[in-house]
């Protein structure tokens, strides 16, 4: 049932939020670090491993898959709440690792365009016929 996907997915956001206050804990800070994150690897790895058992039927899935679509919205939302004039009103730091984060993210965007191979390259030559004669020409 598309409802045992649901519950999957509440176990694992559950756990998620417990293990993201408890890192956050141990670094020091007083929030949730990263329990979203960790609840869609924990589901991600519990859906391959059901998966892989025969554990989880199709309607199942469609549920997992249901979230995992939702995930995108759901970090937007997340990160929307975030109090970005008290992180800029923090110092220089916050800036500057956005800055970085922006570069890195771009330089391995571009070394990831220029390594692939262009698909337009390889032009594949099928053989085609003469509609007035028949024949196949390469």
């Amino acid at each position: 049932m598309i409802i045992y996907g649901t519950a999957l997915l509440a176990v694992c956001h559950l756990l998620g939020i417990f293990l993201g206050d408890l890192l956050g804990a141990l670094i020091g800070v007083k929030t949730n670090v990263g329990g979203v994150g960790i609840a869609m690897i924990l589901l991600i790895c519990a859906r391959l491993y059901m998966h892989k058992r025969g554990l989880m039927p199709q309607t199942t899935e469609l549920g997992v898959t249901f979230w995992g679509a939702m995930y995108i919205p759901v970090v937007v939302a997340m990160a929307a709440q975030q109090n970005v004039v008290a992180a800029l009103r923090g110092g220089p730091v916050a800036v500057l690792a956005a800055m970085g984060a922006l570069a890195l993210c771009a330089s391995t965007i571009a070394l990831i365009n220029r390594t692939e191979k262009d698909a337009g390259d390889e032009t594949v030559t099928e053989p085609s016929s003469d509609v007035k004669t028949g024949v196949k020409t390469a």
